[in-house]
């Protein structure tokens, strides 16, 4: 139950990252509110991973899957540049991820 629980969290801060993009700088009132919203409910979420996983691991792999996929919103859909650097980086971060998860998920 806690990986369906911190995949929500993941989820959510995906779509917070999102429409904070479309916030231009919390400028538009939907856009900032649904920036707002997702982060609320991504902590919230978050908090209750931690009641039964450890932190290093929720945090890990919260923050890792939410970059990577954040990354590939930004070139697929956001025509940011895919550059060797940015493929390295998010394989980096994926595989730090897999490293951390070496020990389990206590």
């Amino acid at each position: 139950m806690a990986y369906v629980t911190l995949s929500a969290a993941i989820l959510s801060e995906i779509l917070a990252t999102t429409a904070m993009k479309y916030s231009e700088g919390f400028s538009r009132l939907w856009p900032s509110l649904g920036t707002a919203a997702g982060y609320l409910l991504a902590f919230a979420l978050l908090a209750q991973t931690l009641k039964s996983m450890s932190v290093g691991t929720a945090y890990a792999i919260w923050s890792g899957a939410g970059t990577a996929v954040i990354a590939a919103i930004g070139i697929v859909f956001l025509g940011e540049s895919a550059g060797t650097a940015k493929i390295l980086g998010v394989l980096l971060v994926i595989a730090g991820v897999v490293v951390l998860n070496l020990d389990g998920a206590h």
